[in-house]
């Protein structure tokens, strides 16, 4: 498994993946020594997510490989449909899966997304608009959801 640390604007960010794909994309919440050289296999993933800052890119086209339940995996699977730009409740997403009742679960799942950015859980919301639960910190939510908006707030002066 290779490692990186990169830095993004919500913080420092670890990459880590091989030959099989992308394991995990994580924000940190300290500073660490960003990666001098790049492993091989993570820098179309690094060159991707710089994209994304940059606001160049809006999909990603990464092979990726999470370690989690098989309804886990189903959920990021589906987190991976929501266009950028737009947001979609736990409500919604339980419905899509085929189980209403299956909310509290699918939030679980949502919550143990490896693969910050990449597999939008950012894009998922309360069924009445809030900003709920992030593991990155409802503040970098409130970042990603405004920097994917095709609604730009614009200075008065």
């Amino acid at each position: 498994m290779e490692t990186c640390i990169i830095k993004s604007p919500l913080g420092f960010t670890k990459i880590v993946g091989d030959i099989e794909g992308i394991h995990s994309v994580v924000v940190l919440n300290s500073e660490e020594k960003i990666t001098d050289i790049i492993p091989v296999e993570l820098e179309d993933c690094v060159f991707q997510i710089n994209e994304y800052f940059e606001g160049i890119r809006t999909q990603f086209d990464l092979k990726l490989n999470p370690e989690g339940t098989d309804f886990q995996k189903k959920v990021w699977k589906q987190l991976e449909q929501i266009p950028h730009g737009k947001t979609m409740s736990y409500l919604e997403l339980s419905k899509q899966l085929g189980d209403v009742k299956a909310i509290r679960a699918v939030a679980n799942a949502n919550g143990k997304n490896p693969i910050w950015i990449i597999v939008p859980c950012h894009r998922v919301i309360g069924s009445d608009g809030s900003l709920t639960g992030y593991a990155g910190g409802l503040h970098r939510k409130q970042w990603l959801l405004e920097h994917e908006s095709p609604y730009k707030q614009q200075s008065l002066f």
